[in-house]
């Protein structure tokens, strides 16, 4: 495994290893369809410093990207591209960013074969987590607090199972899952759409602490970017190129997480979607995408059986959503009275008024509330529109 590749303060430009990467990412009109067409003709983008202007147009490339690839072979700083890619190769001496290029063996296989892979990508944390096997797990920003349960519980217990949580350090879904793999003791990796340098959003400043101290966080804009909304989409198809999978939590029908699982279908990946109530707005994209033929996902198991065998030999996975039988299994729940469990086993997913409940559980209105309330502070239950509904 190569060392990482951190600016040194006597090298150049032009002396990094990454250097000329970074001048690749800079080029002008030199998107993912321009990259393609060069490489139908050269063995890799080094061959372009070997080639005459005259050549380089025949390749198609336009006048403003030739200039500055002549510029860069008479190392010409004072070219406004060649000084910006400077710029940016000296942000990154100053911010301690780590640099990962195509060239470097240990950039993620599965992210060289998306329609448009990053050229560079910056990085702050543990590099070596980029050749872990990932799962995904997008959602809303605006979650339910059963949505975040979820995510929480499933990234938990894929870090058992031996697989690297990845997703975008939004707020709601993403954040959850972040959190719920560190705190399990796994590390996690963020994808984001604005400078390894810059948190955002800046409620999870210390949460992108975290993660850079226990696992990574990769961004394929420079130390310094500031996030724009144009740049998470194209964020998204680096979750879902490095991802054996996307599980969408919780999401609308006009959901930005569905653009990720969307993406991850064109790149030939796994979709899982776990289901919620006709009642709940943000099921309905997870409900379509299961109408699509994402896969219905209620526990990790549920993951690593649509993965293959392999998958499902890993760690000391578990169930994640379970049923009313179980639940006085669960160390959380078999500490509660009786009364406790029978409320719990009288709540569904769905709200239900105390009307109902008391009906069921035979139990006087106060004691119910009583229960209701103990119920609610073990975060087992929530109160809704209704009444009152079961969330774990």
């Amino acid at each position: 495994m190569p060392l990482p590749v951190i600016a040194q303060p006597d090298q150049s430009l032009f002396q990094s290893r990454s250097g000329f990467w970074i001048l690749l990412s800079c080029l002008p009109k030199f998107g993912a369809r321009r990259q393609q067409a060069i490489l139908e003709h050269l063995s890799d983008f080094h061959e372009l410093l070997s080639q005459n202007a005259a050549t380089l147009k025949a390749l198609g490339l336009g006048t403003e990207t030739v200039e500055a690839l002549e510029a860069w072979r008479r190392r010409d700083s004072g070219h406004p591209v060649v000084a910006g890619a400077e710029a940016i190769y000296r942000d990154c001496l100053k911010t301690a960013t780590n640099v990962l290029t195509m060239a470097d063996s240990d950039y993620p296989e599965p992210l060289k074969h998306i329609p448009d892979p990053p050229l560079v990508l910056f990085l702050r944390g543990d590099r070596t987590l980029l050749g872990r096997e990932q799962i995904g797990i997008v959602g809303s920003r605006n979650a339910t607090r059963s949505g975040l349960e979820h995510a929480r519980s499933f990234a938990a217990a894929l870090g058992r199972k031996g697989l690297l949580v990845t997703s975008g350090l939004a707020l709601g879904v993403d954040g959850a899952a972040h959190a719920g793999a560190l705190d399990a003791g796994f590390p996690t990796l963020a994808v984001i759409g604005n400078g390894v340098d810059k948190p955002y959003p800046y409620r999870h400043r210390t949460l992108s602490e975290r993660i850079a101290g226990e696992g990574v966080i990769v961004s394929e804009y420079p130390p310094g970017t500031s996030a724009k909304a144009g740049h998470f989409p194209r964020r998204n198809r680096i979750i879902s190129g490095l991802s054996r999978g996307i599980l969408v939590v919780e999401a609308g029908l006009k959901s930005g997480s569905l653009i990720t699982a969307r993406l991850a279908l064109e790149q030939g990946r796994e979709v899982f979607a776990v289901p919620g109530s006709v009642h709940n707005p943000l099921a309905r994209g997870c409900h379509d995408l299961i109408r699509q033929g994402a896969k219905l996902v209620e526990t990790v198991d549920d993951i690593c059986d649509e993965l293959g065998a392999w998958w499902s030999t890993q760690g000391q996975g578990g169930s994640l959503v379970k049923d009313q039988a179980s639940q006085t299994e669960d160390p959380v729940v078999a500490g509660l009275d009786s009364r406790e469990i029978a409320v719990l086993e009288a709540l569904g997913y769905d709200p239900k008024s105390t009307d109902d409940l008391c009906s069921v559980t035979g139990l006087p209105a106060d004691q119910l509330m009583q229960s209701l309330l103990l119920l609610e502070l073990q975060g087992l239950v929530d109160a809704a529109p209704g009444g009152f509904q079961r969330i774990a």
